[in-house]
C-alpha cells in the first residue's frame, strides 16, 4: 500500500460510513427479495453461481452490495431504484471478473491518485478536487471496524478496473455526420411556436356504462382488480409502555435530548423552529421528559424483541410448544386476521416494512424478525399463507364502474383532440391564423379552448414557462405544422410551429466538432454498458429456472 493512501485512509468517514450502512441495508432488503435478480438467501436456498460468487448467499451478497455501494457513494452516483442498484452491482462485478480472465494490469498508484481527484465526494461546489474534504475523509477514517482502510482501498482499485473494462467495451464511438447534424438541430433550432389548450376539467362527455361494457373491460384489466397474496399471523407484543418504568432520566440526558431535538418542542414567533435555549428547555421539560422515555422505552421494546427473536431460535421453539414457551415469560401471542399491503391489519398498522416482514414468513419460517409497531416492537408468527385470487365482477363493480368511466372519459378526450387538429388544419390551410381557426372550431369538440405563445428560443436555452408535453409534441415537427394533441395533467395541447430556423454549423466548425465529440463519448458509454448487461444476462440465464 503507498504510504500517501494508508495516511489518507485511517479514520472513519461518518458522514459517508452512516450513508453507506443506511443504503447497504435498504439495498440488501431489495436485492435478498425473492422477485429480484439476486435471489432469495433462505438457508436452503439453492446455489446461483454468478462469475465465481453465490448470489444465493446472504454473505457473497451482502459483499457485493457492500463494494456497489460504497462505490456509488463516491462517485455520488444519483441512484434512484432497485433495479438499477442492481444492474451496476452486477456489471460492476463482471467487469472486474472480465479484467482477471484478460490479465488487465493492476491500477498503478498514479491510476489510483487520479481516481481519486475525480470522485465527487472529494469535490467542491465548482466540480474541482476539494483538499479540505479530501483531509477530512482522511482524518475520519480511523476509528470504525465497519469500514476499514482495506476496503476502501479495495473499492477504490476496482473501481479504477471496472473503468478500465469499460473503456475497452466502449470502442471509439463512431457516430455519423447525420446524427452530429440531427443533434445540433434538436438544440438550437430557433422555434416559433404557439399553441391551443384545451382544458380537460371543463370536457365531460357522456360515457355509457352497460353491463356488457363493464364485463369486457373488467376481463381485459383482471390482473388489475386481481387480490393479492395474504398472510395471516400472530404477533407476539412487546408495548414501549412495559419498558417506561426502566427508562433513567437525568438533567444532563434530557437537556442533551432537548438540543438533538428542539425543533420538536419549541417554535419562534413566526413559527419556524427555533434554535435550543435555557428558556425553550425549561418551557417544554415536560414534553421533553415524554418524548425522551417513549424513545428509550421504544429502544428497550426493541432490544427485548431481538433478545426474544433470539431464544426462539436457539431453543428451536414450534408452534405446538409455543404458548409453553411464553408462559413463563408472561407473554401472550395475539392471532389476527388474514392481510397484505392493500389490506393491512389495523391492530399492527400500516407500515409497510412490518407488511414485507409478515409476507416473508411461512412453513419455512414460522418467526419473523423483530419489526416495529408503531407503540413497540413485535414478533409475527406465521399461521396460513392465503394465495392470491381473482374477484367476481360483483365484488368490485364499483371500482370497475370508476375505473372505466375514466378510461372512456381519457380515450373521448384523445379522440377530440384528433377531431380539433384536422379543423384547425384545415382552417389554417384556408389562411386563418391559430387564433382564427382556435375561434371558428369552438364548438367542434365540448370543452374550453385557449391559446398560448412564447417567444422565440432553442431547446438548449427553453422559456422558464415551457410545458414540459411541448418537447414531446414538437419531437418532427416541421414550420407550418401543428403537432398531435399531447395530454398534461389537467389539459391537452396542440402546437402550432409558426417558424422553425434550423443552425448552420459547418462539418469544419469547433461547436460541430465538440458536438461529434459529446455523442462518441455517449454513444461508446451506451456500448459499454450494453455489452456488460450482455454478460450479466448471460450468466444469470445458467441458473434462471426453466419457463414451461
Amino acid at each position: 500500500m503507498i504510504s500517501w493512501i494508508q495516511r489518507t485512509f485511517q479514520q472513519h468517514f461518518k458522514w459517508l460510513f452512516l450513508i453507506l450502512l443506511a443504503v447497504v441495508i435498504i439495498s440488501f432488503v431489495f436485492i435478498t427479495n425473492a422477485s429480484s435478480g439476486f435471489g432469495h438467501t433462505a438457508k436452503q436456498a439453492p446455489a446461483k453461481p454468478f462469475f465465481g460468487i453465490n448470489l444465493g448467499s446472504s454473505e457473497d451478497t451482502q459483499a457485493l452490495v457492500k463494494d456497489a455501494t460504497l462505490s456509488v457513494q463516491l462517485h455520488g452516483m444519483q441512484i434512484r431504484s432497485e433495479g438499477q442498484f442492481q444492474q451496476y452491482a452486477l456489471q460492476r462485478y463482471a467487469a472486474l471478473h472480465l479484467a482477471g480472465q484478460l490479465n488487465l494490469p493492476t491500477p498503478t498508484n498514479e491510476d489510483l491518485a487520479r481516481h481519486i481527484q475525480t470522485l465527487r465526494a472529494f469535490t467542491d461546489a465548482s466540480g474541482r478536487f476539494d483538499a479540505k474534504r479530501y483531509a477530512d475523509f482522511r482524518d475520519s477514517l480511523k476509528t470504525n471496524p465497519q469500514l476499514h482502510e482495506s476496503d476502501v482501498t479495495r473499492v477504490l482499485m476496482d473501481d479504477v478496473t471496472y473503468q478500465q473494462v469499460l473503456k475497452l467495451l466502449s470502442g471509439p464511438g463512431y457516430v455519423l455526420p447525420a446524427d452530429v447534424q440531427n443533434q445540433l438541430n434538436l438544440a438550437d433550432s430557433v422555434w416559433s411556436l404557439e399553441a391551443v389548450t384545451i382544458d380537460q376539467a371543463s370536457f365531460k362527455p357522456s360515457v355509457a356504462v352497460t353491463d356488457e361494457a363493464l364485463s369486457k373491460y373488467f376481463e381485459y384489466n383482471a390482473p388489475r382488480y386481481e387480490v393479492g397474496p395474504k398472510v395471516g399471523v400472530s404477533y407476539i407484543d412487546f408495548p414501549a409502555s412495559a419498558y417506561v418504568s426502566q427508562v433513567t432520566v437525568t438533567d444532563e440526558a434530557l437537556r442533551a435530548y432537548y438540543n438533538a431535538n428542539s425543533s420538536r418542542f419549541t417554535k419562534s414567533a413566526d413559527d419556524k423552529p427555533a434554535a435550543p435555549s435555557d428558556a425553550g428547555f425549561a418551557a417544554a421539560r415536560k414534553q421533553v421528559e415524554e418524548a425522551y422515555k417513549l424513545d428509550r422505552a421504544q429502544a428497550l421494546a426493541a432490544n427485548a424483541a431481538g433478545d426474544f427473536a433470539v431464544a426462539l431460535y436457539d431453543n428451536k421453539v414450534t408452534p405446538a410448544t409455543l404458548d409453553a414457551f411464553l408462559a413463563p415469560r408472561k407473554l401472550t401471542s395475539k392471532k389476527v386476521a388474514p392481510f397484505n399491503a392493500e389490506s393491512p391489519a389495523a391492530e399492527l398498522g400500516s407500515d409497510r416494512a412490518l407488511v414485507t416482514e409478515a409476507l416473508k414468513t411461512g412453513p419455512e419460517r414460522l418467526f419473523s424478525d423483530p419489526v416495529s409497531t408503531g407503540r413497540g416492537s413485535a414478533i409475527l408468527v406465521w399461521n396460513e399463507t392465503v394465495p392470491s385470487r381473482q374477484p367476481a365482477l360483483n365484488d368490485v363493480k364499483a371500482r370497475v364502474t370508476a375505473d372505466f368511466t375514466e378510461s372512456e372519459k381519457r380515450r373521448l378526450f384523445a379522440e377530440a383532440g384528433r377531431t380539433l387538429r384536422s379543423a384547425l388544419e384545415t382552417r389554417l390551410k384556408a389562411g386563418d391564423t391559430l387564433a382564427k381557426a382556435v375561434a371558428a372550431s369552438a364548438n367542434v369538440i365540448p370543452a374550453k379552448l385557449g391559446t398560448k405563445s412564447w417567444p422565440a428560443f432553442t431547446l438548449s436555452n427553453p422559456p422558464q414557462d415551457l410545458d414540459y408535453n411541448v418537447y414531446t409534441a414538437i419531437d418532427g415537427l416541421q414550420k407550418g405544422q401543428l403537432s398531435q394533441m399531447v395530454s398534461g395533467t389537467d389539459q391537452g395541447l396542440i402546437i402550432y410551429a409558426a417558424d422553425k430556423k434550423l443552425p448552420v454549423a459547418e462539418a469544419s466548425s469547433d461547436k460541430f466538432k465538440d458536438t461529434q465529440t459529446r455523442l462518441a463519448a455517449i454513444t461508446a458509454s451506451r456500448n459499454g454498458g450494453a455489452a456488460l448487461a450482455a454478460l450479466v444476462d448471460a450468466e444469470l440465464a445458467k441458473t434462471a429456472p426453466a419457463t414451461p
